[in-house]
């Protein structure tokens, strides 16, 4: 499979057996600048120790299970954090500075949050079971989503809503509003036969309007067209006309290419028209509010909450990797974005060997399929499979 870049910036989450340290420091410090070494990392901020807590370890075969059940829902867990981003970029129209600001986790910028984290005890209790904590960690992500998805879809429906009455008032005389172009001199009102209609007509098809819309259908007021208003491409008239004959009029018109508009005068009318224009306005701008604070609020719990799984997630495989009790160190790397690939083969080179012949690869990082080591179980072992622990973090 040909290599894709990330959409976003890439950290590896490693954990590695406290034995692979060198000699001669403290472990986690040592680690540390090892990996700094082999990755050739430009600033010291690019590799941080990433502190995980030891969890309640239940049976080997409960660990299995949790190890399928988490890398579900880490999976679902990014999917609700890029989803979120999508909706900030929609919400701030693309604007990267806005998105950028509104991205922050427990009030800090997310890189820092996650390059200074630490297990929240007080909200997750680590002498609880894993599974506990897991489903805790899901109930809170998946009610954040939905919430955010019912706001963000009013949001939108607000936004049609306000983007349509804003066309009312921006097109040309053929389909826009007529509240700022009409006045109640334009109308017979009171009378109890007779009734005046608007129509737009074409420009080129003025006079013909002009010279025929007496003789269009019967009882239509001679010389009643009334020039209203005028755009580049249409001419609103008003006639007056007999109110028995009006769909037979409108009919008429339509065939020949002219555009009768639904408008009665009464009072309030255009009071009203400009009340439903201020209401979208309104409504679009509350919901905007609310979504927005939403989004961001939704990110940062839901980054804090992807965050811990990964915690639990990388103990869960460090215990099934290197076995108990767990002793294993796990760091926090920034590879270089323009040696990715490099970066990762670096690190399959270094340690591949905690994989044992079971795992050797090649290259191109593909597990050697035809390896003695492997004997009839080779076609069960998952290529993707690494030899020690390391997960993609991508911030979108």
């Amino acid at each position: 499979m040909a290599f894709q870049a990330p959409n976003g910036t890439l950290y590896y989450l490693i954990s590695l057996p406290s034995s692979v340290a060198p000699a001669g420091s403290d472990p986690e410090s040592g680690l540390v600048k090892d990996l700094a070494s082999t990755l050739q990392l430009q600033s010291n901020d690019d590799v941080s120790q990433f502190l995980i807590p030891h969890f309640k370890i239940g049976t080997l075969d409960q660990l299995v299970q949790q190890s399928e059940e988490l890398s579900k829902i880490d999976a679902q867990f990014e999917s609700v954090v890029s989803r979120t981003v999508d909706i900030l970029k929609n919400v701030y129209d693309g604007n990267k500075d806005q998105v950028e600001n509104a991205k922050r986790v427990s009030e800090k910028p997310v890189e820092n949050y996650l390059k200074s984290f630490q297990w929240n005890n007080a909200k997750y209790r680590i002498d609880k079971p894993i599974a506990e904590l897991a489903d805790t960690l899901s109930k809170e992500v998946f009610a954040l989503d939905a919430d955010l998805k019912g706001v963000y879809t009013n949001y939108n429906l607000a936004k049609s809503n306000l983007g349509a009455v804003e066309r009312k008032q921006t097109g040309n005389l053929a389909t826009r509003s007529l509240q700022e172009v009409v006045t109640k001199s334009d109308f017979v009102l009171g009378s109890e036969y007779l009734e005046t209609v608007l129509v737009a007509v074409p420009k080129p098809g003025v006079k013909q309007f002009v010279k025929t819309y007496e003789s269009l259908v019967p009882l239509v007021v001679p010389r009643s067209a009334k020039l209203i208003s005028a755009d580049d491409d249409f001419s609103l008239y008003g006639v007056t006309l007999f109110k028995r004959s009006i769909p037979e009029f409108n009919q008429k018109s339509r065939e020949n290419k002219w555009y009768p508009r639904e408008f009665k005068w009464t009072d309030g009318v255009i009071e009203d028209l400009r009340k439903e224009k201020d209401r979208a306005s309104e409504q679009e701008r509350r919901l905007f509010g609310e979504v927005a604070r939403l989004a961001q609020a939704t990110y940062s719990d839901s980054f804090q909450a992807w965050s811990h799984l990964k915690s639990i997630r990388v103990f869960v495989e460090s215990v099934l990797r290197y076995g108990l009790p767990p002793d294993f160190i796990s760091v926090l790397v920034k590879p270089p974005v323009a040696s990715i690939q490099k970066a990762k083969a670096s690190l399959l080179t270094k340690y591949g060997y905690l994989g044992g012949n079971a795992f050797v690869k090649d290259k191109k990082g593909k597990i050697v399929q035809e390896d003695t080591g492997l004997q009839e179980y080779s076609s069960l072992v998952d290529i993707e499979y690494e030899a020690f622990v390391i997960y993609d973090i991508v911030i979108a």
